[in-house]
């Protein structure tokens, strides 16, 4: 074996022969981590053991003579992964699942292989057979054909994966999968790039979709390089404070469906339980009404929800006023802010302002403007907004109140959680086709119209 040592850029795989301070690819700063690389000898193989023999040579295919026919999905029995995956697991794809230490991805995934109703091979690298079998028998084991492996040598899982011929590999976690074929810590950059690199050959020869958790740094992004998530099919990011109950599965990249869906889980005793309503997570369960609190009705992927929005407005005490979002971009504040001050007369040059949204999410809908700029008149003018009624439309530059999209669904989901009254651009009201609904539509126009129907 032929052992040299070379510095990987962490970030875009770059190698180097020295160490330097700046990438010359990726142009980032100090990403450079030296590793350890062993090349096979001539007399050894140049493939693993663990690979598929093909029959048949491989030819180039015309486009027009694909057939789609067989794309198909393998149904998962939890809705909300089955959702965030676009529809179900794609057989020969790879998916990455990064999060926080303790936040429940092992959980996530062992409750998915416990419950489902196919052959999943569960390997873990991490924990014994008993420990897994403790936790196991808390959530509760549907599956009978559910096979736990701990091993963490790659070749070992693979060969047994091609034996036992799954529906699902589960790979928990690819920092503790070493390759024998790379002399170096399990964990580094170079073991997994060419884990998953394997992974992902495996997983297409085989046509076994293959799951794997990955750590993440204390940037929050994953552990490893940053070609990682290029390999991959689909990358999720399992987000939660562990200080409580709600987690949040998101869909960071997905080759076979939409970037916006996600799903909503709730940590017990049992495992993690399935929230079909976000509402329970996203609205205040506070039976006072109090002031710089108002709900929006937004639309996450294809699932309409209610979040309340929350704002606080007060004089500062420093010199230079603060202004703080969570969950919201902190510039499109700021705009309006400033549409607000121009066009409605309302200042809050000399105050501080703090928005927030309820449960932890992370809103882009730029139809939650007019329920944040009802928040801030609310705290500006310590005035508390009805909450039985509720907002959504997208706040322009010159205070125009402008159509959103799907406004049906927001209509049918605000008037399905009992909600007497929503506010939205009097443009929706064309063309609109809403029936058989509980439910008064207000059409505004300018912000001055919000000032006048609300804070009169």
């Amino acid at each position: 074996m032929k052992a040299k040592k070379v510095f990987i850029c962490s970030n875009c795989g770059h190698k180097n022969s020295k160490w330097e301070g700046k990438c010359s690819v990726c142009s980032e700063w100090n990403t450079f981590i030296e590793e350890i690389i062993t090349k096979p000898s001539s007399t050894e193989k140049k493939r693993s053991d663990w690979h598929l023999e093909k029959n048949k040579d491989l030819l180039p295919v015309l486009i027009q003579n694909v057939e789609q026919n067989n794309l198909y999905r393998i149904p998962i029995k939890d809705l909300e992964f089955h959702r965030t995956l676009g529809g179900g697991l794609v057989p020969g794809s790879i998916t990455l699942i990064g999060g926080d230490p303790g936040i429940g991805k092992s959980t996530l995934l062992l409750q998915l292989a416990l419950k489902s109703n196919f052959p999943i091979l569960y390997v873990s690298g991490e924990e014994s057979v008993e420990q897994i079998k403790m936790r196991a028998d808390r959530i509760g084991i549907e599956n009978q054909d559910c096979h736990i492996l701990t091993e963490t040598n790659l070749n070992k899982v693979l060969i047994t994966a091609q034996k036992l011929k799954p529906n699902l590999v589960v790979i928990d976690s690819i920092q503790t999968i070493i390759s024998p074929l790379i002399e170096s810590a399990p964990g580094s950059i170079s073991q997994v790039r060419e884990c998953t690199t394997d992974l992902q050959q495996f997983a297409k020869e085989s046509n076994i979709p293959v799951v794997i958790i990955g750590h993440i740094n204390k940037e929050g992004s994953i552990a490893g390089p940053k070609i990682l998530e290029h390999i991959v099919d689909t990358v999720l990011q399992f987000e939660g404070d562990r200080n409580h109950i709600y987690r949040i599965l998101r869909t960071k990249k997905n080759r076979f469906g939409s970037t916006d869906e996600m799903g909503i889980y709730a940590m017990e005793s049992t495992g993690l339980r399935q929230v079909q309503n976000p509402s329970e997570l996203l609205l205040s369960q506070s039976d006072e009404s109090l002031s710089g609190s108002s709900v929006a009705v937004t639309i996450e992927g294809l699932r309409p929800m209610l979040i309340e929005t929350q704002a606080l407005v007060s004089q500062a005490i420093y010199g230079t006023p603060q202004r703080s979002a969570t969950g919201f971009d902190l510039r499109r504040l700021s705009m309006l802010l400033a549409v607000l001050e121009k066009r409605a007369g309302l200042f809050f040059g000399q105050n501080d302002v703090f928005l927030n949204m309820a449960g932890g999410l992370k809103v882009t809908d730029t139809a939650i403007d007019l329920a944040i700029a009802s928040a801030l008149i609310s705290s500006l003018q310590n005035i508390p907004v009805n909450s039985k009624i509720c907002f959504t439309g997208e706040i322009g530059l010159t205070g125009e109140i402008r159509a959103v999209n799907r406004i049906e669904q927001r209509i049918e989901e605000a008037s399905r959680l009992g909600f007497e009254e929503i506010f939205v651009s009097k443009y929706n009201l064309k063309g609109l086709k809403v029936k058989d609904l509980n439910i008064r539509i207000t059409g505004l126009g300018k912000v001055e119209d919000l000032l006048s129907e609300v804070f009169s």
